[in-house]
């Protein structure tokens, strides 16, 4: 549906509910608005549009936000004129309601846009601190099982190396070392008991 054309909210003259005898009702001009008329519209807004503003700014505080209120507001109207109905309250009631209506929505919103930006910053923070503290934890168990190492003796070192680094079988590591595979398991089973007391797991 093609809209008219939005402009800041300006000087206007102050607003009325009817405009003088020789005008139209604010009644007669939505209706007409509600027929795509542009000229009733323009001169709806020009009555009307501080008074809607007003009522935002009480709202919002924050003037700009007010005058986004606003311009939605009368793009509302400009859309859906046709569902006023005179018998359930008067044009200016209706405006009111329409912008107390959409001003609330735009508080909710920019909370909801605040509280989502506190909750990513947390979240963020919580997982850098949490990269942070891993990766010092790993250096540091990384750094004790190689000082941890130094304990075993040589040819223990030598088959948990091959084992747990290597990736490679009992057999394999036997069959690399050329020694029997009962012995590697009986090395590699001190080795990892040494490791275990030297870092102190149960």
């Amino acid at each position: 549906m093609e809209t008219p054309g939005k402009s800041r909210v300006g000087p206007i003259t102050p607003a009325a509910d009817v405009e003088p005898d020789a005008g139209p009702t604010l009644t007669d001009l939505l209706l007409r608005v509600a027929q795509q008329d542009r000229g009733a519209f323009a001169s709806l807004y020009e009555q009307t549009s501080r008074r809607v503003y007003g009522l935002a700014r009480r709202v919002l505080i924050d003037p700009e936000l007010s005058e986004d209120a606003t311009q939605e507001v009368f793009l509302q109207v400009w859309r859906t004129a046709d569902r006023f109905d005179p018998a359930l309250g008067s044009p200016m009631a209706w405006l009111m309601t329409l912008a107390h209506r959409r001003a609330v929505d735009k508080v909710r919103s920019e909370q909801s846009a605040t509280d989502r930006e506190a909750r990513y910053g947390a979240a963020s923070q919580s997982i850098d601190h949490d990269d942070v503290v891993d990766t010092v934890t790993q250096r540091l168990e990384a750094e004790n099982v190689v000082e941890c190492l130094t304990t075993l003796t040589a040819t223990q070192q030598e088959s948990v190396r091959l084992a747990y680094y290597g990736g490679l079988t009992y057999r394999e590591v036997a069959e690399k070392l050329g020694v029997a595979v009962p012995t590697i398991k009986s090395r590699i089973r001190d080795g990892l008991l040494r490791l275990k007391t030297c870092l102190g797991v149960a």
